[in-house]
């Protein structure tokens, strides 16, 4: 089983940066894409931004496009998401995920389109 690991978690103020990291480890694994969703405390999981391998392709959600970047080397090793100027309603648990197999079309804005996930990481954006 892949595991996730996040980090660079923490509390910041509004307008403020951070980064976060994801690390895979554990059994080997070929991978097709990684991602970041975030939930938020009474919310729903959602969609943050996502890297796909085999489309050298970088997908973002509409709340973050501009203010955030998915990047690495490979996904395999760490994938990286620079968070700028956050806002309050950045604030979440964030969670790297992975999609390690090739089932047809996929939806990288899915959550169910991906099969392994870390455990968080906290972002707290104070005003």
């Amino acid at each position: 089983q892949v595991q996730l690991v996040e980090s660079g978690g923490g509390l910041v103020q509004a307008g403020d940066s951070l980064r976060l990291s994801c690390t895979p480890s554990g059994r080997p694994f070929s991978n097709h894409a990684m991602g970041w969703f975030r939930q938020a405390p009474g919310k729903e999981r959602e969609f943050v931004a996502a890297k796909v391998l085999s489309g050298y392709r970088t997908v973002y959600a509409d709340s973050v496009k501009g203010r955030f970047t998915v990047s690495g080397d490979n996904a395999k090793t760490t994938l990286n998401l620079q968070m700028n100027n956050l806002k309050p309603e950045d604030s979440a648990v964030y969670y790297c995920a992975a999609r390690t197999y090739y089932r047809g079309s996929f939806s990288a804005t899915r959550a169910d389109e991906y099969n392994s996930w870390g455990h968080g990481t906290q972002v707290t954006v104070s005003s």
